[in-house]
């Protein structure tokens, strides 16, 4: 227990703070009238359980609510790599305690290579906070007899039938990157999309699938139990979750890219609300203990505010972008 004696105040203010986001209110208001949340917080992953965004979604959830005493639900709505959620948040009303938790597959990728999406990233939805961001790795089942990329090139050269590349979401940005390897592998590689991480991880570890791009928080335990085999790391430097495991670039394939969780709300959200709320994630972003909670679970910490999520969403988009179109792939 702690003996600190302003702790308990601080943590009523804290509790004031959010539940007057949460309620539209004001901070003056929160601490004289200490308004009540008129319901849970929820927090949209357009994914199954038990995948990388999942995951990272339900331990933001954890150390909110313990901050700031604040009911937190995680809701899941998987299908069409994770855009059927969006389309849905989008018709978020201005008083509901929603939030949707979203990677480059539904915020950048998904509207530059679907035809259909029924919902404008920048126009229906307001950044909150960056929460993470991750590298991909590429794997293969243990039937797969290869260790290396190069190995990996050449039985999938000599084994074009079977150059199945497994991701968690069709449009999603491990979709595009498999695509990319295959390129530069010089063979083509034909793209299966599944309803999130934890599917395509059955799916490889039963045979099903032969290679799998997913963020690095997935592969890395399974692949230090021996049930999948990590060929590569999408980084420009090796991830401290497997060191041992080169880049694709030090394997003579000349390709990097990184991932991302972020919180967004919905353009209905009045604005002293969507502040209120990035305050309070940052904040419990940048609480040492709740940073081990993510490292410690394979994932890479990030305390970034609207302003400055915002930013990191224009370059990114900048980068990804020109790919994209220049690969003329869409559906």
């Amino acid at each position: 227990m702690n003996s600190n004696p302003a702790n308990p105040m601080r943590r009523t203010v804290f509790k004031a703070v959010l539940a007057a986001a949460l309620t539209g209110g004001t901070f003056g208001a929160a601490v004289a009238q200490k308004p009540k949340l008129d319901g849970p917080l929820t927090i949209v992953v357009g994914y199954a359980p038990g995948g990388s965004t999942d995951r990272a979604a339900r331990l933001l959830g954890q150390a909110m609510q313990e901050k700031y005493g604040t009911n937190v639900v995680v809701e899941n709505k998987p299908g069409a790599g994770g855009r059927m959620a969006a389309q849905h948040f989008i018709n978020t009303g201005a008083n509901d305690n929603v939030l949707l938790f979203a990677n480059p597959a539904i915020i950048v990728i998904g509207p530059l290579v679907f035809k259909q999406v029924e919902y404008n990233a920048e126009a229906d939805f307001v950044p909150v906070a960056q929460v993470t961001s991750y590298d991909f790795g590429v794997a293969v089942s243990n039937d797969v007899p290869v260790k290396t990329v190069g190995e990996l090139v050449t039985w999938l050269k000599a084994n074009p039938q079977k150059s199945f590349f497994g991701v968690p979401a069709t449009g999603s940005l491990p979709h595009f990157f498999a695509l990319m390897v295959g390129e530069q592998a010089g063979v083509k590689a034909e793209v299966v999309g599944y309803k999130g991480s934890a599917p395509l991880m059955n799916a490889i570890m039963g045979g099903e699938i032969p290679v799998a791009v997913d963020p690095m928080d997935t592969l890395a335990p399974l692949h230090k139990g021996g049930k999948l085999k990590l060929i590569a790391v999408s980084g420009r430097a090796r991830s401290p979750l497997a060191p041992e495991v080169s880049t694709l670039t030090e394997g003579g394939i000349d390709l990097a890219a990184t991932g991302w969780n972020t919180l967004f709300a919905a353009k209905s959200m009045p604005a002293a609300k969507v502040q209120m709320l990035s305050d309070a994630v940052k904040t419990v972003m940048a609480d040492p203990a709740v940073q081990k909670r993510f490292t410690d679970a394979g994932m890479e910490p990030v305390s970034l505010g609207q302003a400055e999520t915002a930013s990191m969403l224009k370059a990114y988009k900048a980068q990804w972008e020109p790919v994209v179109k220049r690969s003329g792939y869409q559906q």
